[in-house]
């Protein structure tokens, strides 16, 4: 798999990589990088990689399956985080709501994957 891994990335059985389809990679890139400050490797015009701090992943061409996967991310800030996803072309499909253990919100990505962040 694409992207550099540390010993220090790999937990036993935690997510270590995803795959997401995109009808556009440049918008995807823009995207993830203006909100969560992703960094990406193109591996030729099909596929590129990201890495995160503790997940890495990719974007190849492909049609996205709603409903299929929801990814949750954790932030120290939720409503900084959700400003930056609403300003880098998210929408918000469900605002900021608490639920045992803390609180969370979901949004779509501009592909239209449904994705979440929580905090405590």
């Amino acid at each position: 798999m694409a992207g550099t891994h540390t010993d220090s990335k790999l937990k036993h059985e935690q997510v270590q990589y995803l795959e997401f389809l995109s009808k556009d990679i440049s918008r995807a890139k823009e995207f993830y990088t203006r909100s969560f400050g992703w960094k990406f490797v193109d591996y030729g015009p099909n596929y590129t990689a990201f890495e995160g701090d503790y997940v890495d992943g990719g974007f190849t061409p492909g049609e996205p399956i709603k409903g299929s996967v929801l990814v949750i991310l954790y932030s120290d800030n939720i409503e900084a985080t959700q400003q930056k996803v609403v300003a880098a072309g998210g929408t918000i499909v469900k605002d900021v709501f608490s639920f045992p253990g803390g609180r969370r919100f979901h949004f779509t990505d501009p592909d239209g994957y449904e994705l979440a962040v929580w905090s405590l």
